[in-house]
């Protein structure tokens, strides 16, 4: 292959399986110099199905006995006469090994273009690591709080993302203050400018964000779902991460709103997808945005009774992917993966607590800038 133009190296590499592109990044400097470059991790990117990686933490809950947890890739092989995941144990990556994770609970938060963004809820500290290629980068510090932020008293939220026009690569958080009073700050960082904090002083979260610790990538925003106090309608905020300001954004037309409590929202086949669930009839409603930012393009995707998947708890349940054969691969926080078509079938179970992120593996390490994990 040594007489073969770049390109065709290129085009050939691209085209196989990650761990044996890991394998290859050690033939020659040659080939890891092109592996390295962004060209060729876009190109990969373009060329990857995405997947699932899985954050397991047995003792997530325990603070008295914090451990950050294994991540897990698993690959979704969708033939068409059956389903399988596909696991590699040799590509998981223990973060208990590492030295900088010891000793505190790990938060999986969000993942762009195969990096991931983590977060040590006990310490506040984040890290953009690729599970992959093993290198990190930590994040410095946020600034100290004003008088009035009380970590006991304060809930923080975040999400990762990459801007649509500027291809900057940024976290965006928001620091709610629960008591004495209510407030919020919101902060965001970029990565590759040196490393800073910077406060949004112009544009100031006027929503209590739900929807957990982490907000939803897509399309250049993060997004959430707020409940406004001075009406019953729960409704979608974003935050563009290219002009770095918050908006209001279209919300599915949602039946019994008063009775929906458990509201998440997800990205199935590169549309935005909010679920709802309904305590009177046990329905799981999953709306998809048909065409992004058009509020008559929502469309009811699905409903699923709580009773036909099992009636463990009740927990939000995120879609996955969308399989050739019309099923889709589903989640249910913290517990259970399953397929549904017309019935709930389970084809995962684990008894231990793990978080979750639809993950397309990358192999550019420019912005980390960091050693190996």
């Amino acid at each position: 292959m040594e007489d073969l133009p770049d390109e065709f190296v290129v085009n050939i590499l691209s085209r196989l399986a990650v761990k044996k592109i890991i394998h290859c990044r050690c033939v020659c400097k040659k080939w890891r110099d092109l592996i390295s470059d962004s060209y060729f991790n876009n190109l990969r990117l373009s060329r990857s199905p995405p997947t699932l990686l899985i954050h397991h933490n047995s003792v997530r809950n325990d603070r008295s006995n914090c451990q950050p947890g294994i991540l897990s890739w698993v690959e979704v092989e969708d033939d068409p006469d059956h389903h399988h995941l596909h696991h590699d144990p040799l590509m998981n990556l223990n973060l208990s090994l590492s030295p900088i994770f010891q000793e505190s609970s790990t938060l999986l938060v969000g993942s762009v273009d195969g990096m991931v963004y983590l977060w040590q809820d006990c310490k506040d500290k984040s890290y953009i690591c690729n599970p992959i290629t093993r290198e990190y980068m930590i994040l410095t510090p946020p600034p100290p709080r004003k008088q009035h932020f009380r970590p006991d008293t304060a809930l923080i939220t975040s999400c990762f993302g990459v801007g649509s026009i500027t291809k900057k690569y940024k976290v965006i958080r928001i620091c709610h203050q629960l008591t004495p009073v209510r407030l919020s700050e919101a902060e965001v960082y970029t990565l590759g400018t040196g490393g800073q904090w910077r406060s949004l002083s112009l544009g100031k979260v006027h929503y209590w964000l739900g929807g957990g610790y982490h907000g939803t990538f897509l399309n250049g925003h993060a997004h959430w779902i707020i409940f406004d106090k001075y009406s019953s309608e729960k409704k979608n905020y974003v935050f563009d991460f290219d002009n770095e300001i918050f908006k209001l954004f279209p919300s599915p037309p949602i039946e019994d709103i008063e009775d929906s409590q458990i509201n998440s929202l997800a990205v199935l086949k590169g549309c935005l997808c909010q679920s709802n669930a309904s305590s009177r009839t046990y329905n799981y409603t999953f709306w998809v945005m048909k065409e992004y930012g058009i509020k008559e393009s929502w469309h009811k995707e699905l409903v699923i009774n709580e009773r036909t998947v099992g009636n463990v708890s009740w927990q939000p349940i995120h879609p996955i992917a969308h399989l050739r054969d019309g099923t889709i691969l589903m989640i249910r926080s913290g517990e259970k993966l399953f397929l549904y078509s017309t019935t709930g079938r389970m084809i995962a179970h684990t008894d231990y607590c793990f978080d979750h992120l639809l993950y397309r593996n990358g192999l550019s390490s420019k912005l980390l800038e960091a050693p190996e994990l």
